[in-house]
């Protein structure tokens, strides 16, 4: 596979980062207020925030996430007037090509194979943060939540919604923006690191970072090789699909 050339841009790394940390905050905000308006904690010296979404209600979780995805892609469609062509779908490369259903082996391996290498050494050196079954805490805990409508959402949320909106946000406004700025090999590949750092550091979850990062790294390098977010949301749709699978 060969990488497919970025256009230059006159939009510099420090405008890209900005409009996107810009946006990652309302998406943020907008997400949190959902969830304080809709989810009470479960003490009254509980705080309600990021890092407590997922262990709302699976209704609940919905509308938090629908608020931080519609502020991205609210933010992602400004960004594309003010700074790119205007043209959302060029812009963020929202293309599919036959070859990109390779995306889908790619994340099952990912997730069946490249995680339990990553997470092989870490195991042996650190049992107890890294034992498996902590691991799965997170799906394991949505999954049991879950049951008939509700179930159906989860599965639209993380297996559909998730990987295409995280696309978009990450390979398709941040990477690639960064990806046109750069002018040599090596930058893009820095910056192919560098998003999937963002990427695993974002979702708030220490003991899934080194899974999280791989798989970034993965779908980094499926969006920079092919110029397009086809094949990277294929194997993040297939990924996350696969690990809610094995925890059901």
């Amino acid at each position: 596979m060969t990488t497919a050339p970025e256009p230059a841009s006159d939009t510099t790394p420090a405008s890209s980062i900005t409009w996107w940390v810009g946006t990652w905050i309302v998406g943020v905000v907008a997400g949190s207020i959902a969830l304080g308006l809709f989810h009470a904690p479960s003490r009254p010296d509980d705080p309600v925030g990021v890092g407590d979404v997922l262990h709302a209600p699976i209704g609940v979780l919905g509308l938090s996430l629908l608020g931080l995805w519609s502020a991205y892609l609210t933010g992602m469609w400004l960004a594309s007037q003010r700074t790119g062509t205007g043209d959302f779908v060029a812009d963020y490369g929202i293309r599919v090509a036959p070859v990109d259903l390779l995306g889908i082996p790619i994340g099952v391996a990912a997730q069946l194979g490249l995680v339990w290498l990553v997470y092989v050494p870490l195991q042996a050196i650190w049992p107890d943060t890294f034992d498996t079954d902590r691991l799965d805490d997170t799906a394991r805990d949505l999954v049991d939540r879950a049951d008939g409508g509700t179930l159906v959402l989860l599965v639209a949320l993380v297996a559909i919604g998730a990987p295409i909106v995280e696309e978009l946000f990450f390979r398709g406004m941040l990477q690639r923006s960064l990806l046109r700025s750069a002018r040599a090999e090596l930058h893009r590949a820095v910056a192919v690191v560098g998003v999937a750092v963002i990427f695993a550091a974002i979702h708030f979850r220490p003991v899934e970072f080194p899974g999280l990062f791989a798989i970034g790294l993965v779908l980094g390098v499926c969006a920079w090789r092919t110029g397009r977010l086809g094949m990277p949301i294929l194997a993040h749709i297939a990924f996350n699909a696969t690990g809610l699978l094995s925890v059901m």
